[in-house]
């Protein structure tokens, strides 16, 4: 997969872009380049390093978005056995920007559900960059009812910017599916562990992930709106995004310290994007340990903990 690069990112562009031609050019004769490309890798470690550790909130916004940032799919193919994709709502369509499904989570049965923005321009147009529709969220609500009654625990992915805002999604009834949807996710009596990969944006991205444990990338986002959208409101101009997403309190590091998710996931230097499968392989372990913690609680446990969780939400960080 080539590599691409935001804003911010210039500098690292700047010396890949070196090492790039210097190891097209090949060696003239008797000159070794073994010993300026390795000095110029260091200096590109250095680089990633220094600007990673010192994300601010729109930046961090940006990485989330990456396009070459692990999927919902790539996480399903890497860490899903035997996966079963289950399809429609059973009232109108399929919606292909949440994928559903049953499958073994290292070893363990498991109802898995999560938004799919696609990886090239059909893709993304299949799967409606990830924006699900009312079909989409009353899908996830017939594989949670599934899902309780065999008694298999539901592992949701999120990465979406919200849920599609059209106009034949707001006439099948767009809130109340989602309004439905999460109040499922609160009615579950079986383990539910949710990831936000990427985007968690809006009702589209709660109806998902309102769930025992929540996970979030380090550099993924979870807000009531984008930046964007949040400073055309108050400023009547998205070019002050990135004071939004300041505002906003859109990433993970905010989010634990108001207690609004529970764990925060390390990603490889440089971003998921950099080192897909070590990240692919760090979320599929711990989603079996948030699972296994949650194992031993009985139905009612379950969904006393849940609720009571969402309703001290925030307490702790606006004292």
């Amino acid at each position: 997969m080539s590599q691409s690069y935001l804003e911010f990112e210039k500098p690292i562009a700047t010396l890949e872009g070196q090492i790039r031609e210097l190891r097209d050019a090949g060696a003239p004769d008797g000159i070794d380049l073994v010993e300026e490309i390795n000095r110029l890798e260091g200096k590109v470690s250095d680089q990633i390093e220094k600007l990673y550790k010192n994300l601010n909130p729109w930046q961090k916004t940006l990485v989330a978005r990456h396009a070459n940032r692990p999927h919902c799919r790539d996480y399903i193919e890497a860490l899903v056995d035997d996966f079963t994709p289950l399809a429609g709502d059973r009232l109108y369509s399929e919606d292909h920007a949440i994928m559903a499904g049953l499958g073994r989570w290292q070893g363990q049965r498991v109802a898995i559900l999560g938004h799919e923005k696609g990886d090239d321009t059909q893709g993304r147009l299949k799967h409606n960059f990830g924006m699900a529709r009312p079909e989409g969220y009353r899908k996830a609500i017939r594989v949670m009812d599934m899902a309780e009654r065999f008694g298999l625990p539901v592992v949701t992915l999120v990465d979406t910017a919200g849920a599609y805002p059209g106009i034949g999604a707001e006439e099948r009834g767009q809130s109340e599916a989602i309004a439905r949807c999460t109040d499922k996710c609160l009615q579950l009596g079986v383990p539910f562990v949710s990831v936000i990969i990427g985007e968690g944006g809006s009702g589209g991205a709660l109806a998902l992930a309102t769930a025992s444990r929540i996970i979030m990338l380090e550099h993924s986002i979870y807000t009531v709106a984008s930046p964007e959208a949040c400073a055309s409101i108050l400023w009547r101009s998205s070019a002050q995004a990135n004071m939004a997403a300041e505002a906003l309190k859109v990433t993970a590091q905010d989010l634990q310290k108001l207690g609004v998710i529970d764990r925060i996931l390390t990603e490889p230097m440089g971003g998921a994007h950099r080192d897909r499968k070590k990240t692919i392989s760090d979320v599929g372990l711990a989603v079996a340990e948030e699972l296994a913690k949650l194992a031993g609680q009985n139905p009612k446990e379950l969904r006393n903990e849940r609720r009571q969780k969402f309703l001290d939400m925030g307490r702790s960080g606006l004292a």
